[in-house]
């Protein structure tokens, strides 16, 4: 597909990205250096890839004392529900299971958050979940919640993922997460179609983006589709859209610091960034197909986009598996793209995020799961399935993985693209609340700024209120 954002791509990857700490000391050379790492090529195959995946950790390890009765199960949880993407883990996980005489089990459920918190307290964990947040995650190996990886799968997940990657399911200096998904979300989804037909360019800059949202509102139709509904995790839409104001309007070195809390939640620089999001969701500029932004779920934009109700939504790269059934992506009448989220200052920021599985035992059978998880066989596996569970031929998937080894066959050429800026990019921002300490990044910004959405509260008031909260 010769598509606009390909030649984008091709531009905005051309330079290197500017280097940033997203967690501790270390975490700052590879923060969110979502594919480029020392273990490079040398780590995606021999010894350190396929053997690993398929060798101690696996049957090797179903020889052990707790898998030697053949009468195992495991349970997997995680936010991950919808049926392409719940259907292709399920599938996934349960042929690895087959092949090592284990029921495998995957649970996803939208109040995810809420519900891992009260299974923890209950005594009632799971065996694996995984976590859209590294800073839960964090904050459950301090606890003692979860277990650090045994030797097989740390060395499985040291050979099949970089260090960039590796860093954020790593809690003082112990590896206790599996990097399994990888997401690119300063993006925009578009029909180019549409956009031609209405004259309309694909914005280069911020200002050509604020420009272009005034000029399809003054045309008498809808810029932006906007929700950030999720269950429990109602909010964290909002979240994202300011993590990428705050790179673009205050730059890498603020949201650093921001997210390490070295300057305040409610420094006069985030107040504004919060405030600059609520201006441009405007009831001009914003359909929402449940009545307001806080009641529409963040996965009903996808219909409404191809319906014409709207002419953009930005939204992360895994949005593709929320798109109606049949959707078809490329620059022809009727179909979907995306173009990058501009930037201010020339310095093209990205934001990205990922998932990491962690266990809370570690049994011979969870562990050599966990391996399995990190492997390009699994990524690939998912990816075909969940691909297939879309609607096959050239519909996008909506998964990526950063795992090193993976034939980019099985995915489609804008997918490619995508995999190719996880590959080739020196470093990107990660997801500023889910590296925040979960009672901020997965609490209080999601809850205080749902009010600040709804009017509830000011700017200043959300900040305030979510800076009090911060452990």
């Amino acid at each position: 597909m010769k598509s606009r954002f390909l030649k984008l791509l091709a531009l905005l990857f051309a330079f290197t990205l500017i280097a940033a700490a997203c967690g501790d000391d270390d975490a700052a050379d590879d923060g969110d250096d979502m594919a480029e790492g020392d273990d490079g090529d040398d780590m995606a195959d021999g010894d350190d890839g396929d053997d690993i995946a398929d060798g101690d950790d696996g049957d090797d390890m179903a020889e052990g004392d707790d898998m030697a009765d053949g009468d195992i199960s495991i349970t997997v949880t995680g936010p991950e529900r919808d049926e392409s993407e719940a259907g292709a883990i399920q599938e996934v996980l349960g042929a690895w299971g087959d092949e090592h005489g284990i029921e495998v089990t995957y649970l996803g459920s939208a109040d995810w958050e809420a519900e891992i918190n009260v299974q923890v307290e209950g005594g009632n964990a799971p065996d694996i979940s995984i976590f859209p947040q590294p800073g839960k995650l964090a904050d459950f190996a301090r606890a003692g919640h979860v277990v650090p990886l045994n030797d097989e799968a740390a060395a499985a997940t040291a050979a099949n993922w970089s260090e960039a990657w590796t860093v954020f399911g790593n809690v003082d200096g112990v590896q206790y997460g599996v990097p399994v998904k990888a997401d690119l979300k300063s993006l925009v989804w578009y029909q180019p179609a549409r956009f031609a037909a209405n004259g309309y360019e694909v914005p280069e800059t911020f200002e050509d983006f604020t420009d272009l949202v005034d000029q399809i509102a003054a045309d008498g139709e809808t810029p932006l589709c906007v929700g950030i509904e999720s269950g429990q995790a109602t909010g964290w839409p909002f979240t994202d859209w300011v993590e990428d104001m705050v790179l673009r309007q205050h730059g890498p070195d603020v949201y650093d610091q921001w997210v390490a809390h070295d300057i305040p939640f409610n420094d006069e620089r985030i107040v504004s960034t919060m405030q600059a999001v609520l201006d441009l969701w405007t009831e001009d500029n914003v359909f929402a197909s449940s009545g307001s932004i806080a009641a529409t779920s963040f996965q009903d934009n996808g219909q409404p986009l191809i319906d014409g109700d709207c002419f953009m939504h930005r939204q992360a790269s895994f949005f593709s598996a929320f798109m109606p059934e049949g959707t078809s992506f490329g620059d022809g009448e009727g179909e979907v793209n995306v173009f990058y989220f501009p930037d201010i200052n020339g310095d093209r920021p990205v934001l990205g995020a990922g998932t990491l599985a962690a266990a809370f035992n570690d049994n011979d059978a969870t562990m050599a799961l966990l391996a399995y998880l990190s492997t390009p066989d699994y990524a690939e596996a998912r990816q075909v399935s969940q691909a297939t569970r879309k609607g096959g031929g050239a519909t996008l998937s909506g998964f990526l993985s950063a795992a090193q080894g993976q034939d980019p066959s099985v995915y489609q050429p804008l997918e490619q693209s995508f995999l190719n800026v996880l590959e080739t990019a020196a470093i990107v921002r990660f997801d500023g609340s889910d590296l925040m300490p979960a009672d901020v990044g997965a609490g209080t910004f999601w809850t205080e700024g749902t009010s600040f959405v709804n009017g509830d509260i000011t700017a200043q008031e959300a900040a305030d209120r979510i800076e009090a909260s911060w452990p």
